[in-house]
């Protein structure tokens, strides 16, 4: 950690702890010149923190005379601040990561930000099917087709090639990932996002006729690949990526149908101390080389339209332009209502 953005662990605790007093007792607190050119940024430890410390804070942050402050903390931590600190007067952080599936319900409760250009405009470089009002896409993957390319010699082409009866029994399927796996069925059933009944039929097909391995953990997975218990499944491009790293022979294939992405987003907090900071930051995550960073890293995809990848990675991991505007991104609204139902007919029928 360089010691030229950060306070050593003491010095950050008090400074966060007076902070916090303030805030939840409802007094002023006033920040000056100086303070304002720091931002608090809520955010995953390990690799994740590591990189936006090198790419974002130390390359772009610091050296225009910002003071990042990094606060490690879980998903759950963050929707818990988000919630619970609505209606203090600031909150206790400026900026903050969250999957686009666990961002929705915090815009629905009114403590996100409005972004727009004139606060940030890197705003506009954003993939637009990854654009939305209350957040800012930092990096995306998609649910590709995995497969052994020893043993599946012919290039799949689509979602639906897992119901080939070619790869009956070597169908792997990662339990973690039900929510995408039943909206790759809806799509194959002939469904949508913002409709994944007709996907039930094919999750038993998927069970039942080509007798598929439900595996719990996305690790059982690559375990499975290893061993060649399965050849094929589908899971987030960016982990095929981090497989492939670790000596899995494993390629991936992008479905016709459009790819289902996953985004982390950034956000602003309504009452963030510090604002025109958390802006300042989040256009500097949305430079092209913050966004090459972390692809070249760990195989996650820029959200921007001009942040070109190595043509090795990009054949690897990448979208066309074309695959870009086919991507289908599911619905927050339709699964926010259902996620329920999906979760219990996963459970009770599918896995049943």
């Amino acid at each position: 950690m360089s010691d030229t953005f950060s306070l050593n662990r003491r010095s950050f605790l008090l400074s966060s702890a007076m902070t916090s007093a303030f805030v939840a007792a409802g007094l002023p607190f006033s920040a000056s010149a100086d303070e304002q050119k720091q931002v608090i940024a809520s955010i995953f430890g390990g690799d994740y923190a590591d990189l936006m410390r090198k790419i974002v804070d130390d390359r772009v942050m610091v050296p225009e005379g910002y003071e990042v402050l990094q606060d490690i903390s879980t998903t759950e931590a963050r929707q818990t601040k988000l919630r619970t600190e609505k209606m203090r007067r600031q909150s206790s952080f400026d900026v903050a990561v969250l999957a686009d599936l666990d961002m929705y319900p915090m815009s629905q409760i009114g403590v996100l930000e409005t972004l727009d250009e004139t606060s940030i405009p890197r705003l506009s470089k954003i993939i637009p099917a990854l654009r939305k009002s209350y957040s800012a896409p930092q990096l995306y993957s998609y649910i590709a087709i995995l497969y052994n390319p020893e043993k599946i010699t012919t290039p799949p082409t689509s979602y639906a090639d897992l119901w080939n009866p070619a790869y009956k029994g070597k169908v792997g399927i990662s339990d973690v990932l039900y929510t995408a796996t039943s909206a790759v069925a809806a799509l194959v059933g002939g469904g949508s996002m913002t409709d994944f009944t007709p996907g039930q039929a094919k999750l038993l097909e998927l069970k039942n006729e080509q007798q598929a391995q439900i595996l719990p953990t996305n690790e059982s997975i690559a375990t499975a690949f290893k061993s060649e218990d399965i050849w094929i499944t589908l899971n987030y491009v960016a982990r095929g990526y981090a497989w492939q790293k670790a000596g899995l022979n494993i390629a991936s294939a992008v479905p016709v149908e459009g790819s289902i992405p996953i985004a982390f987003e950034l956000c602003v907090p309504k009452n963030a101390p510090h604002k025109d900071a958390a802006f300042a930051y989040i256009n500097a995550a949305l430079e092209p080389e913050s966004q090459t960073g972390f692809s070249e890293a760990i195989g996650y995809l820029p959200s921007v339209t001009d942040a070109k990848l190595d043509p090795e990675l990009q054949a690897r991991i990448g979208l066309s332009e074309a695959d870009q505007a086919k991507l289908r991104p599911m619905d927050n609204a339709y699964l926010m209502e259902n996620q329920s139902a999906i979760f219990d007919f996963w459970n009770r029928e599918f896995k049943g």
